[in-house]
């Protein structure tokens, strides 16, 4: 005959499971496998490919807009001479450095590669997972 405790525990038991059935959203770690197409294995269980993943600028390539304001370094070359006359050849060395100003266009290489450790977050349901970044090891 079963006791009150044993109802409770029963109750408990069956929402742990109703809850973990519904596959509620979690931290997974992968690994990037392949990147054309983008596969990523999870805790070596399975692996997920491009149309399960949401990424996440993070591990995207993506161009910012900037200003800068300051001088390349300095540099020395020479610049050939082509004329009719002496025969050509090359100026004298010169060192000097351009400015660089204004609103410029840069492309940030952050795009994954083979090899890289991620976390992610499983979706509700389990259907879809967001990269979310690299794992980093101290």
């Amino acid at each position: 005959m079963l006791d009150s405790n044993d109802l409770l525990v029963t109750i408990k038991k069956a929402a742990v499971e109703a809850v973990n059935a519904s596959k509620p959203t979690a931290l997974v770690f992968g690994k990037v496998i392949g990147v054309s197409p983008l596969k990523i294995n999870v805790e070596q269980k399975m692996t997920l490919t491009a149309a399960q993943l949401v990424l996440t600028r993070n591990v995207t390539n993506y161009s910012i807009s900037m200003t800068v304001n300051h001088a390349t370094e300095n540099h020395t070359h020479t610049h050939e001479i082509t004329d009719t006359y002496s025969g050509g050849g090359s100026a004298s060395s010169e060192t000097h450095n351009h400015t660089y100003t204004g609103k410029k266009q840069f492309l940030v290489h952050n795009g994954l590669v083979v090899g890289d450790e991620v976390v992610l977050v499983r979706m509700q349901g389990g259907q879809k997972y967001i990269v979310l970044d690299r794992v980093v090891t101290a």
